[in-house]
């Protein structure tokens, strides 16, 4: 199952998808003009049922095999917004709307598992239900979640869901995977410290909310070097240091941390979650101050299955000859919505030597997209041969 030749001849066509798509980004769910240009061309390919509107703005299609004896339904999934970010590459489908970007190259996974939907809806050659899901709001917004949240696991009745993502600084079209935690949840926190403002000439006068917010920065830290296992990954980054006053000679009455805490061990997580809180208040109370805590949740551990991974790591070795394992990842990644409610698997793809992903001069590389489509065409037609 190498790279299938069907898709060396779509590749002009769905190369000119992926630059559309490009030339238009959408970010979280205001994906209308991408949601609409799915449904299209799904409609178009002759898919069974093309439904939209699921987790607001997500798209979701059927592709019935030439047979169903397995009674199986596979589940390929595609994410389609784009961050708010101001384009830098030149290029000449740059992003058409300021302050958008596909910096994260959604465009390419979505104009991948439409020419992979495209080639099964031709040939038909597998024995089950293909289900092909495009979905919004992966940056930040849990569209994942939504789409769950809207019973589509059930209404289609999906029996395993995988996903893929490219890979810049990897070899275009080559893959990467490992099973069990592979993305880490997304928390965030923001911690307002209170204390008593005044003249910077008297701060004995003062209760010093910078110096407090300043020991709280540190002190936090000791929530990776002293309080979780020195095995498991944490990260702790205050990312926003906000005083509410700007003055040269004023002692703020306020300030506001904001940063995130990635994890990838549900223990770790809620460990990381009660330490800072404790951490806050208790550094805060020291001094004379008081620090309130607004934890927000964010996406859960992204963990693959470990049979699921098998098959999607042969596949991947059956495409381009090899599949290596892959590191763990301290970003976020929707998808684990998805593997929360279903078994599954979620692959890297190499996007060549690019910009890194979230950035202003990153592009996805339309090298990968044969790979790509015949990585998602491959689970289908391998784990549902045809009867």
């Amino acid at each position: 199952m190498p790279v299938k030749n069907r898709f060396a001849e779509l590749l002009p066509e769905i190369t000119e998808w992926r630059r559309d798509i490009h030339r238009h980004p959408e970010i979280l769910f205001d994906t209308h003009r991408t949601s609409a240009l799915v449904k299209e061309k799904l409609e178009a390919f002759g898919c069974d049922e093309v439904v939209g509107g699921i987790g607001r703005t997500g798209v979701v299609a059927v592709i019935k095999g030439k047979t169903n004896t397995s009674g199986r339904t596979i589940g390929l999934r595609a994410d389609m917004d784009a961050l708010p970010i101001n384009e830098q590459t030149g290029l000449d489908y740059a992003s058409e709307t300021p302050g958008a970007m596909h910096a994260c190259g959604h465009d390419g996974h979505t104009a991948m598992l439409l020419g992979a939907a495209k080639y099964l809806a031709e040939t038909r050659n597998f024995d089950g239900t293909c289900v092909v899901i495009f979905q919004p709001a992966e940056e930040g917004g849990g569209g994942g979640r939504e789409m769950c949240d809207d019973g589509m696991m059930e209404r289609w009745s999906i029996d395993e869901v995988y996903g893929m993502h490219n890979w810049p600084g990897v070899p275009a079209g080559t893959f990467a995977i490992r099973p069990g935690a592979f993305f880490a949840a997304t928390d965030q926190f923001e911690i307002t410290v209170e204390g008593k403002g005044g003249h910077a000439a008297k701060p004995h006068e003062t209760v010093d909310s910078t110096v407090v917010a300043s020991h709280l920065v540190l002190a936090l830290q000791t929530i990776a070097s002293r309080n979780v296992d020195p095995t498991q990954q944490v990260v702790v980054s205050v990312t926003s240091f906000e005083t509410s006053s700007t003055a040269f000679n004023v002692i703020p009455q306020r300030v506001t941390l904001r940063g995130t805490i990635r994890t990838l061990d549900e223990g770790v997580r809620k460990q990381a979650e009660e330490r800072l809180k404790h951490i806050a208040t208790s550094t805060a109370e020291v001094f004379g101050a008081k620090a309130d805590v607004h934890w927000i949740e964010g996406y859960p551990v992204m963990a693959n299955t470990e049979t699921e991974t098998d098959y999607a790591a042969e596949v991947a070795r059956n495409v381009s000859g090899e599949c290596a394992d892959a590191p763990l990842v301290m970003g976020g990644e929707d998808f684990a919505y998805m593997l929360l409610e279903r078994p599954g698997a979620y692959i890297l793809v190499g996007n060549g030597d690019t910009a890194p992903v979230h950035h202003p001069e990153y592009n996805f590389n339309d090298d990968a997209i044969p790979a790509g489509c015949s990585w998602y065409a491959g689970i289908v037609e391998s784990r549902m041969p045809a009867a």
